[in-house]
């Protein structure tokens, strides 16, 4: 695995983790159209800390209160919405390795997220709550849907940013409790897959690479937060729902065809 495969991976889990597109969907896709697995997977556990990296950058004030105050509604909520997330990773955890290895039900998952998407952006004006206003049952809400996201071409962050708004939660408090819940779930994703990489036979991929990779993840995901709050406070989630349907119908052409 060359430097360049690994930029070109590492700028798409940057961009895709946190646009409502399902940045693992498109890794797979990648890693398959590279022709890579055992150091596409290893690769892929690192970029997910890249994108750690770059949310833990734009949220370091709220992460640092919470550390003082675990206890806080603010850590409550994170709490209340990971356990569901936590309990439906590990119940089903097999389940979901299977089909990621697969990638079978890839195309069809993308068009679920467009329908999602284009659904959730029609409540997105009623949104009345305010990030105080935000209780456990929403965040319970919010960590299902999030749970829900572990399939491969379900987006983790098109869902959850549609659980909030169909919670009748603002736009800008929907992004910013869906970008913060992802910490606890990319930290505890990358916890869960450090035994593969110490484990065996070190992958193909140099240590260049591999940095390369990661720090593109770091640098394109600060970027895509960002721009993602700006979308989401005058934007439309619908040019993504269009996006993940082409992507979809394409994967299921393949398919069908036998070239995937």
């Amino acid at each position: 695995m060359d430097w360049l495969e690994a930029l070109i991976l590492g700028v798409v889990q940057g961009v895709t983790e946190f646009l409502p597109v399902s940045s693992t969907g498109h890794l797979l896709l990648g890693r398959q159209m590279f022709q890579l697995e055992e150091a596409g997977l290893f690769l892929d556990s690192m970029l997910h800390i890249g994108t750690l990296i770059a949310v833990m950058t734009v949220y370091w004030r709220e992460i640092l209160k919470v550390i003082k105050s675990p206890f806080s509604k603010t850590g409550i909520l994170l709490i209340a919405g990971t356990i569901p997330t936590a309990v439906i990773g590990l119940a089903f955890k097999d389940f979901f390795e299977e089909i990621s290895k697969t990638g079978i039900t890839v195309g069809w998952e993308f068009l679920i997220t467009g329908f999602l998407l284009w659904w959730a952006d029609s409540y997105k004006r009623n949104g009345y709550k305010g990030i105080d206003d935000i209780s456990i049952r929403d965040a319970l809400v919010i960590g299902t849907f999030q749970g829900a996201a572990i399939l491969p071409a379900i987006s983790r962050s098109g869902l959850t940013i549609a659980a909030a708004l169909f919670c009748k939660i603002d736009k800008k408090a929907a992004a910013y409790f869906s970008f913060l819940l992802s910490i606890p779930s990319i930290a505890g994703g990358v916890v869960l897959q450090s035994k593969d990489l110490f484990v065996g036979a070190h992958p193909p991929i140099s240590y260049s690479a591999l940095l390369i990779g990661t720090l593109a993840s770091a640098l394109f995901g600060y970027v895509a937060v960002k721009w993602m709050i700006k979308l989401l406070q005058t934007g439309t989630l619908k040019g993504f729902a269009i996006y993940v349907w082409l992507i979809g119908i394409v994967v299921l052409i393949l398919q069908f065809s036998g070239k995937m």
